[in-house]
Parts: C-alpha cells; structure tokens; sequence
C-alpha cells in the first residue's frame, strides 16, 4: 500500500449540545467529488434524507457530467444511458450546485482546499485506468485497453487523440465480462447501425473501415465462472449474421455440476446461463456469418508482433483446480498454442487512480476505507468519505452504486453530530477560490446549453447526439464568461 498524507482534514469538533439538551443539527455543506453514477447518488441519498439539511456541491474534473453512464455504456445501448434524466433533476435542484471542468487533487484545487470549505468530502471518482496483463508484447501496435477503447469510442476527451486500426480479420479479447461483450457486439454489429449512435466520429471512421470477421473472447476460467450477465451475450446472438461458438464439453461438464448442487451462489441465475449456453453449443454457423468464439481455460502469455504491430497472441491451456478452502483457480497445463490475431484487447478490470492529498492502496487500486469512512494510518479520516467503484473496486452494475452510496451517507449522518457547534461552512467561500484562480467552471444549465448543442448536431447528421470530443471545444461552444 502507498499513500499520500500531506493533506489536513476539517477538524472534528466534539457534538454541542444546545440550550435544550439536544444537537443543533446544523446545515451540513458537503463536496462531492466525481459526477457519475456514484457521485450522483451520493447526491441523492444526501438531499433526500430526513435527519438533517445539506447543501452539496458535485465536482467533476471534465465539462460533461455523467461519468460511465456518458462515456462507459456502449453507444448502441441508448436505453441505459436515460438514467440520465434523474441525475439532471438532481442537477436542477436549488441546494445542489454542479462545477465541471473543475479537477481536484490534480489540478489547481486541492484536497486541502476542499477541507477549508466543507463539512464533510465524498470521493466518488470511480476507477479511472486499466489492468495489465503483464505479459511480452502488450504494448504492440494493435493491442488496447479496453478502458482505452471505450472511452475513445465514447468521445472521451483525454482519447480524443487516440486511434485504433480495425482493419483486420480476427481479433481477441482477453476477459468475459460485461465489457467483452460490449466489445464483441460493436465489432459485429453493422455499421448501419453504429452511425445513428452517439459513438464519437473519429470511431466511427475507424469502424466504417472495419474487416473484423472472428473475435476470440478468452476466459482463464470456465463456463460457470465467466462474469458477463447472460443479457448482454443474448444481445450479439440477436445480431443478424453473428454466430456465437461455445465449446459444449466445457458447457456440458459445468451445467451437470451446477445441477447437481443446489448450493452454488446464484444458482437460478447461473443455471440459466449455462443453459443458455449449451443451446448455442448445438447451434450450428451459416455461410458467411461473423463468429464470436468464446474460449474457455485459456490464458494469455505473449503477444507475438512484425514491425511492431500484434501479428498473434499466444496462450496456454489452463484447468481448475480447487484448493483446501474450497476456492477454485485456473492453472496452466503447459500446453500451448499461438492464435493469429491482428487486434487484441485487453478487458480484465478497472482500477483506480491516487489523488494527492488521500490515501491509497495501490495493490487494491482503491482508497482504504471502512463502510466508506476513509483509513489514514488504519483509522478513520474524519470527514472524508468514499462511495462507489474507488470505494470497493469496479463491481455491479449502475444501479448498485445507489444503495452504496446511500450506505456511505448513512455513516456521514452518523458522524454529523460532531460538527454541531461548529460554525457553519460559507457557500460562496470555493466560488470565490475557483474564480481567483482563473478556473472556468461549468454549472448545471451550463451543461445543459452544452447537452441541447450535442443533440442539435447530432440531428443534422442523423445521429442521437454528435458529442463534443475536446474540453476548449466545449467551453468555446458556451461563449465567453
């Protein structure tokens, strides 16, 4: 674990009775840092909860809001990204006030700066970078992150830059969550189809060109252990002219194992998806299809190249194998084969990226904390909350970073009571910062200008929206200040 402590949190007065026995319960102004799922949550739990008023502020380091739900959900998934209206009702709140373009801990506002300000912090940044494979040959042109990929196809500004060659026949994916099938259904999916979205349009020129016939979908693990929901596989299967091949040994084996024991976590859940599974085992591909080939107990350990750019990549056959408590992982045979492949694609996670000023826990790629309360030293930091993905590392789905949040602000209520007595935060104090420093922060109707210009765009070429891909393109798009 590494961590960074040169910040000084707010101090944490003991509770002041008042004249009739009992705490103040004095308005609590807090931060709240990161606009996606969490944050917005976060948001939530706080202005609707009973106990106490609060005034919140939400900080987000780009112009756009939304986080994952807007540069995340895949762009052929429109229907998930309406979660949105929620949040802008949250955004139009009087006691909820919304500074994009405005980077904390990396930029010209501090941790410390945040502490001067505001009762308590909340820290909802999500996980921001990729994991590595750790394996020869990853930085070949050709091979990508996922986190990369996504993001760049999505419009996010830090990969307005980047590129992706697609013109190739095979390509792998190394993981089977829901990001895979993301992946493997764009790559699939018609072009036709692709240009109504919302997809940046630097990608979609990369996917009009496109020759990717075969993607190889590679699991460490087996069947029964793949992450993916069975929904998103059904959505590649509903594409016409995709194949989806299954090995129905490897399916067979893990659905006769699932029967047999009723204990297995999720079982109905798991169940299903295996049966799922052994039915497209039996189906058989028709001329001409495109095929997405999951790969079972396959794990990667070098990616070959020619003139620096991914020719193949390598990987050994693993089995299971299951130790004294009962846990099972994936072990290499020692038998090995190198499948051609000019595109890989690396899914196996998201990780968090350190703020200076907090604390981090670099093996777990999260901030320590306890039920969201943030540990300096293995104690609480007061004051100073998590919630979402930096909180327990990127697990569930949209929704479950509500009840997290709303689990993050049940401890905040619990420690308000030791703010009582303290004098109350001035809300105009972080405005008159942020405009000292030269800062140009967008508000809530800010954004909005900004999200009715996307659409607009958007209509001209018969697109959902043409988003606007570069930060000084957004602020040139809202005017002068």
């Amino acid at each position: 674990m590494t961590t960074s402590e040169s910040a000084s949190s707010p101090a944490a007065a003991p509770s002041t009775p008042s004249a009739a026995g009992t705490p103040s319960g004095r308005r609590l102004r807090v931060a709240v840092v990161g606009a996606g799922p969490a944050g917005f949550y976060t948001v939530e739990a706080l202005v609707k909860q009973k106990e106490r008023p609060a005034s919140v502020d939400l900080f987000e380091r780009l112009p756009a809001p939304y986080g994952l739900v807007r540069y995340g959900v895949a762009p052929d998934h429109q229907k998930i990204k309406s979660v949105t209206v929620a949040y802008d009702k949250l955004g139009a709140r009087p006691d909820v006030r919304y500074f994009g373009n405005v980077s904390i801990g990396h930029g010209a506002i501090s941790v410390e700066d945040l502490f001067d300000h505001y009762d308590h912090v909340v820290f909802t940044v999500g996980c921001e970078t990729d994991r590595r494979l750790g394996i020869p040959g990853e930085d070949l042109e050709g091979s990508h992150a996922a986190t990369s990929f996504v993001a760049w196809y999505n419009g996010h500004p830090d990969f307005a830059d980047y590129r992706a060659d697609l013109r190739t026949e095979r390509a792998a994916i190394v993981g089977i969550g829901d990001v895979a099938m993301d992946l493997s259904r764009l790559l699939v999916r018609p072009y036709a189809d692709l240009r109504r979205t919302d997809m940046a349009n630097a990608a979609l020129a990369a996917f009009a060109e496109s020759r990717v016939r075969e993607i190889v979908v590679l699991a460490r693990r087996g069947p029964a252990q793949a992450a993916f929901a069975a929904k998103e596989l059904e959505d590649i299967v509903e594409l016409p002219g995709v194949h989806v091949s299954v090995d129905r040994e490897h399916v067979r084996a893990d659905l006769a194992a699932c029967e047999a024991d009723h204990q297995t976590p999720h079982h109905g859940l798991l169940k299903r998806k295996l049966e799922f599974l052994a039915h497209l085992a039996e189906k058989e591909p028709k001329p001409g299809d495109k095929r997405v080939v999951l790969r079972f107990f396959a794990s990667p350990v070098r990616l070959h190249g020619e003139a620096g750019r991914v020719t193949g990549i390598e990987i050994e056959r693993n089995q299971l194998v299951t130790d004294e408590r009962g846990r099972t992982s994936a072990r290499g045979t020692g038998v090995f084969e190198t499948l051609p492949v000019g595109l890989v694609f690396r899914s196996v996670g998201y990780r968090g990226v350190p703020i200076p000023g907090l604390p981090f826990d670099d093996g777990a790629g999260i901030v320590p904390n306890a039920d969201g309360r943030v540990l300096r030293n293995g104690h609480p930091w007061p004051n100073v909350y998590v919630a979402g993905w930096i909180k327990r590392g990127p697990s569930g789905v949209i929704g479950t970073n509500k009840s997290d949040a709303a689990h993050t602000v049940q401890k905040m209520l619990e420690d308000a009571p030791a703010l009582d007595g303290t004098p109350e935060k001035s809300g105009e104090g972080i405005v008159d910062v942020l405009r000292e420093r030269g800062i140009h922060f967008v508000t809530y109707p800010d954004w909005k200008a900004l999200d009715a210009i996307e659409v607009e765009r958007g209509k001209a070429s018969g697109k959902v929206r043409e988003k606007l891909v570069r930060v000084p393109e957004m602020l040139g798009a809202l005017g002068p200040r």
